[in-house]
């Protein structure tokens, strides 16, 4: 062979080599996503309002534009993607109302994550507001470890950590700042 044949030769090959490259990197990429394990909702409702009900009491109302359910995966979970109005009744009737732009209810934990400007308030006035927030169902207690605000009548006081009662009863709060009045 002659070394112009040679180069013509290994110019050619390489150049059908490159194209045989580039025409299967599409496809190794369909291969990549067949293993991933892409889920949609069993459910998906829109402008919802749900009661929840305990021993024929109402012990809570959750309004949101859209739910998407996911019931059927490993860890079944409740997306609530354009958030949520939340309104929680203790058993004498008093009310606790929560909002968020977003939300997630872990069913295998009882758990919801509560994000983006999320508030609590209730009906003596006190309001508390963060960026996220999470809710234990079975033990009715809330906790973050995220910056936040309180406000009630007695004052202003800011902190970075906290968990409560649902009612505001019992509180316990970290790195805590602000003016409150004294009740003396």
């Amino acid at each position: 062979m002659t070394p112009n044949f040679r180069n013509s030769a290994f110019t050619i090959v390489s150049i059908l080599l490159c194209f045989g490259l580039i025409g299967c990197e599409s496809n190794f990429k369909d291969v990549q996503k067949m293993g991933f394990a892409e889920f949609s909702p069993s459910g998906d409702a829109d402008g919802i309002n749900l009661k929840y009900t305990d021993s024929g009491r109402i012990t809570a109302n959750l309004v949101s534009p859209k739910m998407l359910d996911y019931a059927t995966v490993k860890y079944p979970f409740t997306e609530f993607p354009q958030g949520i109005h939340l309104t929680l009744y203790d058993k004498d009737g008093k009310e606790t109302y929560i909002d968020a732009k977003y939300a997630v209810s872990h069913k295998n934990t009882n758990l919801i994550d509560l994000q983006n400007k999320v508030k609590i308030s209730n009906q003596k006035g006190e309001m508390l507001e963060t960026e996220q927030l999470y809710y234990d169902q079975k033990n009715e207690w809330f906790f973050t470890e995220k910056k936040f605000k309180f406000t009630s009548p007695k004052g202003v006081s800011y902190g970075e950590g906290i968990d409560f009662s649902k009612d505001f009863k019992k509180v316990n709060s970290q790195k805590i700042s602000g003016e409150v009045q004294s009740s003396e």
